[in-house]
C-alpha cells in the first residue's frame, strides 16, 4: 500500500474491470463490491462503486468486511455479473489487492484477466475517466452474510456437531471470517469460543495466515477449555488452519485427504477428486482405493474451480490451504473447510490424529512438505535451464515419471516425489517433496536442495 497499491492504481484497475464487464453486458450489469478488514478498504469500495456507476453498472456494495467465499456465493445467489473484492488474503497487513470474480463466482480465468489488462492499457493510452451523471445507476446495499450462512447450513451437519457435544475454538485472525464460523456453530447450539474477535488492520502485527506458528493463542484457548478441535481462517477466510485436540497443527495436505475420504463415506460422492500437482499423493492413493477418478491440475485454485463448475469432483484442494466441494462455490472456502472438519470429528468420534493413522493403515503413509529457497540471479539463470532437463536418476532414486503440469515434478519408483516451481514475482524456488517416512523425507529434502545449488 502507498507504493503499488495506490488510489490511482485502484482507479485504473477498476476502470479496466468496468470496461470489461460493460463489454460482456452493455446494459443492466450489476457488480458486487466487497472487502476484507484492511486499512482503507471502505474508501476503496466507495471509489469502485463510483467508477462502476460512471460506466453504467449498478454497484452492489457490502458494507461490512466479508469473506471471499461469501462474496463468491453472493455472485451466483444474486445473479450478479461479477465481484470486485479488495483483499490481500493471507498476506501481511501492509499489502492490499483486488480479486475479480466472474459471473459464475469463480476467480477470473486467464482470458478474462488478459481482457481486463487490455482494457487498462486502453485507458492508460489517454482515455479520460468516466464520470457519474444523473442517469448513472445508484449504488445499492447488499447483505451477503445471511444467504451464505444458509448455504453452509445446507451443507454441514450442525445437528451432528451439537449431538456430539463438540467444543470448538475459532480464530479468524482479525479477518473477514469474524462472526461466520463461530456464528453458524453458536446458532446451532454448539459450544464455541473465539479468539481475535475484533477488527485490527495490522492483524496483530503479522500476516493473517492460519499457519502453525501463528496459532498459539488458539491452542491456549483450546487447552483452557479442553476443546476437541480448533479452526482458523485467514484474512479473507478463503484459507483454513486446523488444530487437533492435543494441539497438533494439521497441515492442509492431510485435511484435504481426510475430508475427501469422509465425503465419500458420508455423502457417497464418487464423481472425482481434484488436487494440484504440488498436493500430497495420499489423495492419489485414496482415489485408487475408492475407485474414483483423479484430476491433477496446475497450481492455482481457478483450475479446481473449473472442475467444481463441471461437477467432475466431490472435493478439490491445494496444499496451500485451499478447498471447496461439489455443488458449492468454485472458490476456496476456509470457513466451510473448518466446519466440515468439526462434522467429521463429531460423526466419526475420533480426533484427527487417529483418523489419519487409520488412513495410513489403509493406503500407506505419506509425509509431504514445502520449502522456499531464495536464488541469486546467477543461480536462478542456471537452475531455469536445469528445469528443462528430464533426469532418469535423482541421487540414487530412479525417476519413474516426469510431470510438467506446473514446474518440474519428478516421481520416483518408490512413490516419493519432488516438485520445483519458480516464483513469478520473487527470486524464489518453491520445492515440494513427499516420502513414505519422516526419515525418507529428511533425506529427500537434502537431495532436493542439493539439486538446486550444485
Amino acid at each position: 500500500m502507498a507504493e503499488e497499491f495506490t488510489f490511482a492504481n485502484v482507479r485504473r484497475a477498476v476502470s479496466g474491470i468496468a470496461r470489461y464487464v460493460a463489454s460482456q453486458k452493455p446494459t443492466g450489469a450489476r457488480v458486487i463490491v466487497g472487502r476484507d478488514p484492511r486499512f482503507l478498504g471502505e474508501a476503496c469500495c466507495a471509489m469502485a462503486a463510483e467508477i462502476l456507476s460512471a460506466h453504467g453498472i449498478t454497484p452492489l456494495v457490502i458494507a461490512d468486511a466479508a469473506p471471499t467465499p461469501g462474496i463468491s456465493y453472493a455472485v451466483t445467489h444474486h445473479h450478479a455479473d461479477g465481484a470486485i473484492n479488495f483483499t490481500a488474503s493471507h498476506n501481511p497487513p501492509e499489502y492490499n489487492g483486488i480479486k475479480f470474480s466472474t459471473p459464475d463466482g469463480a476467480p477470473a480465468l486467464p482470458e478474462a484477466t488478459r481482457a481486463i489488462e487490455s482494457a487498462i492499457a486502453d485507458f492508460d493510452a489517454g482515455t479520460s475517466f468516466a464520470t457519474v451523471s444523473a442517469d448513472s445507476p445508484k449504488a445499492q446495499a447488499l447483505d451477503s452474510r445471511g444467504a451464505y450462512l444458509d448455504r453452509l447450513r445446507e451443507i454441514v451437519d450442525f445437528a451432528a456437531i451439537k449431538k456430539a457435544k463438540l467444543r470448538v475454538i475459532f480464530d479468524p485472525l482479525w479477518g473477514a471470517g469474524r462472526g461466520y464460523s463461530d456464528g453458524a456453530l453458536r446458532d446451532a447450539g454448539v459450544e464455541v469460543a473465539t479468539v481475535h474477535d475484533y477488527r485490527d488492520v495490522l492483524f496483530g502485527g503479522h500476516a493473517p495466515e492460519p499457519d502453525d506458528h501463528l496459532l498459539e493463542d488458539l491452542r491456549e484457548k483450546m487447552r483452557s477449555t479442553k476443546a476437541h478441535i480448533g479452526i482458523a481462517t485467514d484474512g479473507d477466510a478463503d484459507r483454513f488452519g486446523i488444530v487437533d485436540e492435543d494441539g497438533t497443527f494439521f497441515q492442509p495436505n492431510y485435511i484435504i485427504a481426510l475430508l475427501f475420504d469422509y465425503l465419500v463415506e458420508s455423502r457417497g460422492w464418487k464423481n472425482g477428486v481434484g488436487k494440484s500437482v504440488a498436493t500430497t499423493n495420499l489423495i492419489n492413493a485414496l482415489a485408487q482405493h475408492h475407485g474414483i477418478e483423479l484430476h491433477e491440475t496446475p497450481v492455482g485454485f481457478k483450475f479446481i474451480g473449473e472442475l467444481i463448475k463441471q461437477d467432475k469432483i466431490a472435493i478439490g484442494g491445494e496444499e496451500s490451504a485451499g478447498l471447496s466441494i461439489r455443488h458449492h462455490v468454485p472458490e476456496k472456502d476456509g470457513i466451510l473447510a473448518g466446519l466440515l472438519c468439526c462434522e467429521m470429528v463429531a460423526r466419526r468420534g475420533k480426533p484427527l490424529g487417529r483418523q489419519l493413522h487409520d488412513l495410513f493403515d489403509e493406503v500407506g503413509s505419506f509425509y509431504p512438505q514445502r520449502e522456499n529457497f531464495r536464488l541469486t540471479p546467477e543461480v536462478k539463470a542456471q537452475f531455469t535451464k536445469k528445469l528443462l532437463q528430464e533426469p532418469k536418476d535423482f541421487y540414487g532414486r530412479r525417476v519413474r515419471e516426469v510431470v510438467r503440469k506446473d514446474g518440474l515434478k519428478l516421481v520416483f519408483e518408490d512413490g516419493g516425489w519432488v516438485c520445483y516451481r519458480l516464483s513469478g514475482t520473487e527470486p524464489v524456488v518453491r520445492v515440494y517433496s513427499e516420502a513414505s517416512s519422516e526419515a525418507g523425507l529428511a533425506k529427500l529434502s537434502v537431495a532436493a536442495k542439493q539439486w538446486i545449488f550444485e
